[in-house]
């Protein structure tokens, strides 16, 4: 992991570019923007970058021996201390290179875990980062004894320092096990929470998004949350979760998830599933968009990616695009996946009223219209109204209280059943 204890860490950024006609393709200069941003946000400086193109990553290496000679030198006439690599090393690649430049060598997941583990805050966020941490090293032994196993024994295979490998092995294995047993407990704690929410019937919103696309900001603005804003990648990696009153007086949930990143390691997307749920879970998702970003179209895509790995697919979107202030005018950004868009400024507040006003739109869309006569002898179903749906007004008559309410259409037909109504 980048230490933050010795001096700032000079690295070049390394990257294979995969185009069979040779030429780099523009995606992988774009990832190694970011990575920079990676490497910024981790705490340490990037002096040069060097991409090669091939047909195929190198199974020994990550890149060619030219390549390597090349990075020595060119580490040499910048006095950079390591390299970091645009995807993620196998433990023989990880060792190769080490041995070939005599000087640290890291990846991207190695990156973003030192991230995540300077950034969790929550003892499920710590719990979720040790994991994924653990299992990246975890695989990263077995490569390393596998590799001594090869040698068929002589010095420095035997005694000790193999003995020392299996306690290595073992003491990671065990943790982990203590690790997941302690995030059940608290995944129990969440879907308790979760289950609570859903009997309360408040609508619960997600946003999520990219990294650093401003949903922290968004949040903070609609909410007053509180939450770190920073122009880094990951600056809040903890979902948070809070109260909103729309402008027609209906509650709702606004929750927060970690943000997405192209090549996101898997480790990373095991462990922090209880905390992406939460869009799972969700009766809206708020699909944030940095519509002044360059890449944003790449960007969307994997967003939609990862949440169809976690089977969240059938939920309403309204695309939220951001950063309207520092936005290209002229070019009209678009999520054609989403049901609605909005474009707004999160930093300095515009279109956040018709933000409000679309997320009215799509809950009521979810709900049935009712307008009902409930007789005094009944009258405490009125409550149940105001509780589960949306009450517009009550008017007491002769008969019975005049109820016009949006209701979930679930309860609507448990509401039907009770007063012994039928659907209409």
């Amino acid at each position: 992991m980048i230490d933050h204890t010795q001096t700032q860490e000079r690295v070049i950024l390394v990257a294979v570019s995969l185009d069979e006609s040779g030429h780099e393709d523009s995606t992988t200069e774009e990832s190694l923007q970011e990575l920079a941003e990676l490497v910024r946000t981790a705490g340490a400086e990037t002096v040069g970058q060097i991409i090669q193109n091939r047909e195929r990553i190198h199974p020994g290496t990550y890149v060619g021996t030219g390549k390597i000679e090349e990075i020595k030198e060119l580490a040499e006439e910048l006095e950079a201390n390591g390299i970091v690599c645009d995807d993620e090393l196998s433990p023989a690649q990880l060792r190769n290179l080490e041995n070939a430049l005599q000087m640290k060598v890291m990846d991207r997941t190695m990156v973003i875990l030192d991230i995540f583990a300077t950034r969790a805050s929550t003892r499920e966020g710590k719990i979720q980062v040790e994991l994924a941490q653990l299992r990246y090293r975890a695989t990263r032994l077995v490569g390393m004894r596998s590799s001594m196993s090869r040698l068929g024994g002589g010095i420095g295979t035997r005694g000790p320092g193999e003995t020392q490998l299996e306690v290595d092995r073992r003491r990671i294995h065990e943790r982990i096990s203590k690790l997941k047993k302690d995030l059940e407990s608290v995944v129990a704690q969440r879907e308790t929470a979760r289950k609570q929410r859903m009997e309360t019937h408040i609508p619960v919103v997600a946003l999520v998004g990219y990294t650093n696309t401003g949903k922290s900001t968004l949040l903070n603005q609609l909410t007053g949350a509180g939450v770190l804003e920073e122009d880094k990648l990951f600056a809040t990696l903890d979902p948070t979760t809070r109260n909103l009153k729309l402008p027609d007086g209906q509650e709702i949930l606004l929750t927060d998830t970690v943000g997405f990143i192209r090549k996101l390691p898997h480790h990373l997307i095991e462990a922090f599933k209880s905390t992406l749920e939460e869009a799972k879970y969700a009766d809206v998702i708020l699909h944030v968009i940095d519509a002044a970003n360059p890449n944003c179209y790449i960007q969307m895509h994997t967003v939609y990616a990862t949440l169809a790995d976690l089977k969240v697919g059938d939920k309403p979107v309204i695309a939220v695009l951001n950063k309207q202030d520092i936005a290209n005018p002229e070019e009209q950004v678009k999520d054609l996946k989403a049901d609605r868009s909005v474009k707004i400024s999160a930093k300095n507040g515009d279109g956040l009223d018709t933000l409000l006003e679309v997320i009215e739109d799509v809950l009521r869309e979810q709900k049935v219209y009712m307008e009902e006569v409930f007789p005094y002898t009944q009258a405490g179903l009125v409550q149940t109204v105001r509780k589960a749906g949306q009450l517009l007004s009550e008017e007491y008559q002769e008969d019975g209280i005049l109820v016009k309410a949006y209701l979930p259409k679930e309860d609507y037909l448990r509401l039907m059943g009770k007063l012994g109504w039928t659907h209409h």
